[in-house]
């Protein structure tokens, strides 16, 4: 996924300043909340021990959540360039992000008053990963695969100390507890950098950086992922974890002293604490060791599955209970809070869990959300229509399509509510393991019932949505010019025709005040159709008047018009009973 997608594929939610603030503020709104993530691994999320907070990007916007509390707070870069690492400082006061896109910056913001307070500009394109040392003195920062750049920064100096360059992609990157070396991974590359040289020059410009590989023996063609330097009792060792599901473990002398294979068909990420080390694999699966001797303690619960109906887990028992043949999102990012011990995955699904791992035996869920996992095409806003809607649709709520190929419905609230079970705890937090839903996320429509819509590259996609005025119905159009209506009541497809030759780019119903009940689709093929609602939305009339897309139509006045911008000219037609 590019960064433009990646941008895109998440909801941000706004409310207007309060009226005392004064009329000039430059800023009319603020940011409420973000619904979306795109940390693409490990080095996309970060957690602090001594607030608990959670802190993933989101576009150009660090998300800081708080798990216990389901509040976010957030750190927008006014650069507008997608975040694609994020690191905590060892006393949580500091947050140092990369980011992507030329001449990208390494930024230090401060995380009580969400301001940035030093910027380095020393790559020359996007930043893969960042880190800060134990002793925060030091950040390094590491280019992607078109940059290259190793660099140390002494950033209360807001000097670079230390640079080299790097033969390989890297993926990960971990500092030693002593914060003497940091570890870089990637493919067939593990190597250790150290700082002691560093400490002792005088000069003003960047010194070498001293770099040295580890012996991998015979899985030197493997593909390390994800590192993290021991702490405690192991702090003189390395744990690595391959793509093929191997976990690895290198002595103070570089060496690879031992590895595990931890039966799966891929692994991505790690984090590690005193007595634990957590692997992020394939199919949902997430699984604990000793640090000690590589022992295997226990394997965390599942998420959902893939197309799951969210509406219908409103138990515990629905969440963990496994089906035959099911299929699970990949775990490809993990941090662990050492303190609350709660463990933080985020999914390929672009989902995020906390899970509570005080007791590996009975591992309950502190938190999860569901996001799009891909670019949002539309939203729109749930009418406030009178007679028989439900409830939870017809205050505050919202729906939107997106090439994931799912339409989803959401509600944000300002305070949460104990619900009944009939209530969804997927996007929900738990108190004592008694769930508070905040039901930010109601309910998920699976297009043609596409059981791996979250994970395959190429999707139909939904591209436009638009809801009946009465709230009943909801119209979506997709990129093969296929056009559904679905029942919001029941939420069941009630119409599926092949309406265009290309996609279909805006849908719009007929206004009440109107007195029909008409649907109009506008598409890439230049046609527009106008459809009978209340006839089972049988065709009233096919305009072929352009001459290039149509992006969008709106129907208006009386005798009631249609109004079907175009790229090249504006045309009008009226319908009369």
């Amino acid at each position: 996924m590019d960064s433009h997608s990646k941008v895109a594929s998440g909801i941000c939610c706004v409310r207007p300043r309060s009226r005392r603030r004064t009329e000039t503020t430059s800023s009319p709104v603020t940011l409420e909340k973000v619904l979306g993530i795109t940390a693409s691994g490990n080095s996309g999320l970060a957690c602090d021990p001594r607030s608990g907070l959670v802190a993933y990007p989101a576009g150009c916007v660090v998300v800081l959540l708080n798990p216990k509390k389901n509040r976010q707070h957030h750190l927008i870069n006014t650069s507008r360039k997608t975040i694609t690492a994020l690191s905590f400082s060892p006393d949580g006061k500091y947050l140092v992000t990369g980011e992507s896109g030329h001449l990208p910056a390494v930024r230090l913001w401060d995380v009580a008053e969400q301001k940035q307070v030093a910027e380095l500009q020393k790559h020359k394109f996007g930043i893969s990963c960042v880190a800060f040392s134990p002793n925060g003195k030091y950040i390094v920062s590491v280019g992607n695969q078109h940059d290259m750049m190793v660099n140390v920064w002494a950033w209360k100096k807001d000097a670079v100390v230390a640079a080299n360059k790097v033969s390989s992609k890297v993926t990960g990157v971990s500092f030693s507890e002593d914060s003497t070396y940091f570890v870089t991974v990637g493919n067939r590359h593990v190597k250790f950098w150290y700082l002691d040289h560093c400490k002792a020059s005088k000069a003003s410009a960047p010194v070498p950086l001293l770099g040295r590989s580890g012996l991998l023996g015979e899985l030197r063609n493997n593909f390390f992922c994800d590192v993290a330097c021991g702490v405690g009792s192991k702090s003189e060792s390395t744990f690595c974890i391959t793509s093929s599901g191997l976990l690895c473990e290198f002595n103070s002398k570089r060496m690879l002293d031992k590895w595990v294979d931890l039966q799966t068909s891929m692994a991505q990420s790690l984090s590690l604490s005193e007595d634990m080390i957590f692997c992020g694999c394939a199919d949902g699966t997430v699984r604990a060791f000793s640090p000690v001797d590589l022992h295997f303690v226990c394997t965390l619960p599942r998420p959902h599955h893939l197309s799951c109906d969210v509406s219908a887990i409103t138990m515990a028992s629905d969440l963990f209970s496994t089906k035959i043949d099911t299929r699970y999102p990949d775990a490809i990012a993990v941090t662990y809070d050492p303190i609350t011990r709660w463990l933080s995955c985020v999914y390929n699904d672009h989902s995020l869990y906390v899970w509570d791992v005080r007791d590996v035996k009975r591992v309950g869920k502190v938190h999860s959300v569901l996001f799009h996992a891909a670019c949002v095409w539309d939203l729109e806003m749930f009418p406030d229509a009178p007679g028989d809607i439900d409830a939870s649709l017809s205050s505050g709520a919202f729906i939107s399509c997106s090439a994931d190929n799912t339409i989803r419905l959401w509600r944000i609230e300002d305070q949460t509510q104990i619900y009944s079970h009939s209530q969804n705890i997927i996007s929900s937090v738990s108190l004592d393991f008694i769930y508070v839903c905040v039901q930010d996320l109601l309910n998920i429509i699976y297009i043609d019932g596409n059981t791996n819509g979250q994970t395959a590259e190429v999707r139909t996609g939904i591209r436009t949505i638009c809801i009946s005025p009465d709230g009943k119905h909801l119209a979506s159009g997709d990129r093969n010019g296929m056009l559904r209506v679905h029942d919001l009541t029941s939420m069941k497809e009630i119409l599926k025709v092949e309406a265009h030759d290309a996609e279909i780019l805006c849908l719009e119903y007929s206004k009440p005040e109107t007195g029909l009940k008409l649907l109009a689709t506008a598409s890439r093929d230049r046609l527009i159709h106008v459809l009978d609602a209340e006839d089972d939305y049988s065709l009233v009339q096919t305009l072929d008047d352009h001459s290039s897309s149509i992006t969008a139509v709106r129907f208006a006045g009386e005798p009631l018009e249609t109004l079907f911008p175009s790229f090249k000219n504006y045309i009008i037609h009226s319908f009369k009973e």
